[in-house]
């Protein structure tokens, strides 16, 4: 028994001197994994990461960025933000206590800052009347020539004669330029036909065109049937897309020069042969003098239009005294004179803006 013992005592040794054995092995490797892992942070730290930048603002994809050279060619294959020069708003901005009472929708936005001042109902879909005509004019401006000389025929005539007209007769002829004018200014339905059937050779085709540039635009709420703006049930837009079209619109000169105008005389070849003058006058209140607008606000332009579904409406381009734009827009208003009550509290906060 006493050698038993003795012997399982000896055993028992070598199993303590092993299990140290290992406990140093197991300890050295773990230092030796902590070392490593150590050595790999400072390489890192100080040889890679000491060439990083720090990006202020993580979206700017420019060279300044990466720190490497851009050619012309690699800068204009890089897509710019789709809103990156407009006013943009997801729903309803208030200005202090400014509210719409007699009219459903509208907006007023700073396009140099890009800033939307106010904004009610601006996604709505409503009808447009003949703030279509903003449209139609972009339509034929950017696939028209403006030189080219257009007669007028029954598809041009095939028009309620009670409704807003420029007077064209059959066989008179104007350039599309013209038709572009009395289509702004003097509101003409009839020329809304005839720009229509020249440029598109349909109305159908012209419809087709301003329905392709509202989905370029992103006025994806609008839907056009004809290019008068006339009343139908499948024909409407919204403040905001109007906001899109004009926008693009005034980037022609064409555009900001007939909007801007209170009376236009046109020399034009009559059926006979003969050539007479005609003048359009603009049914812009602020234009005519029936209305004023607020001190140093200046009205540059616009378009108005009004139906018994659209109500009265009215878009403008407005200037404070420092030069700076503005695009307001007001939609279904009860009546004309509520129309431009509305419009003036809209513009009133230009002013406002600049204390």
């Amino acid at each position: 028994m006493k050698c038993t013992d003795r012997e399982m005592t000896r055993q028992e040794k070598r199993l303590q001197i092993r299990r140290r054995q290992r406990r140093k092995a197991l300890g050295f490797l773990f230092l030796l994994i902590c070392l490593i892992a150590l050595i790999g942070f400072v390489i890192f730290y100080f040889v890679f990461r000491s060439h990083e930048l720090t990006l202020n603002n993580p979206y700017d994809i420019g060279s300044q960025v990466y720190g490497v050279m851009e050619t012309p060619a690699a800068r204009s294959q890089r897509a710019e933000p789709f809103t990156q020069d407009l006013c943009v708003t997801a729903g309803d901005i208030s200005f202090e206590d400014e509210s719409l009472q007699y009219a459903e929708a509208g907006t007023i936005m700073d396009l140099s800052t890009h800033e939307v001042l106010f904004a009610q109902n601006v996604h709505e879909r409503l009808y447009p009347a003949s703030l279509t005509k903003i449209m139609t004019a972009l339509i034929a401006i950017k696939y028209g020539n403006l030189d080219d000389v257009v007669t007028i025929d029954e598809n041009a005539l095939d028009i309620d004669p009670e409704s807003s007209v420029c007077y064209l007769e059959l066989g008179d002829q104007y350039t599309l330029k013209q038709l572009i004018y009395g289509l702004l200014i003097s509101s003409g339905n009839d020329a809304a036909n005839a720009i229509a059937w020249h440029v598109g050779g349909s109305v159908e085709g012209f419809v087709a065109l301003m329905n392709q540039e509202a989905a370029t635009l992103g006025a994806t709420n609008s839907h056009f049937m004809n290019a008068h703006g006339l009343h139908d049930e499948n024909h409407y837009t919204t403040p905001y897309d109007l906001y899109l079209i004009f926008n693009e619109a005034i980037k022609y000169n064409t555009f900001t020069d007939a909007i801007s105008q209170k009376n236009y005389t046109v020399t034009y070849t009559a059926g006979d042969g003969e050539q007479y003058e005609r003048t359009w006058f603009a049914t812009n209140y602020y234009f005519t003098g029936e209305a004023t607008a607020p001190q140093d606000v200046t009205i540059f332009g616009g378009k108005t239009g009004t139906t018994d579904e659209a109500g009265a409406c009215l878009s403008l381009l407005s200037k404070d005294p420092y030069g700076n734009s503005y695009f307001s827009i007001i939609m279904k208003a009860d009546t004309k004179d509520d129309l431009y009550i509305e419009m003036n509290d809209l513009l009133s906060i230009i002013n406002k803006k600049q204390l």
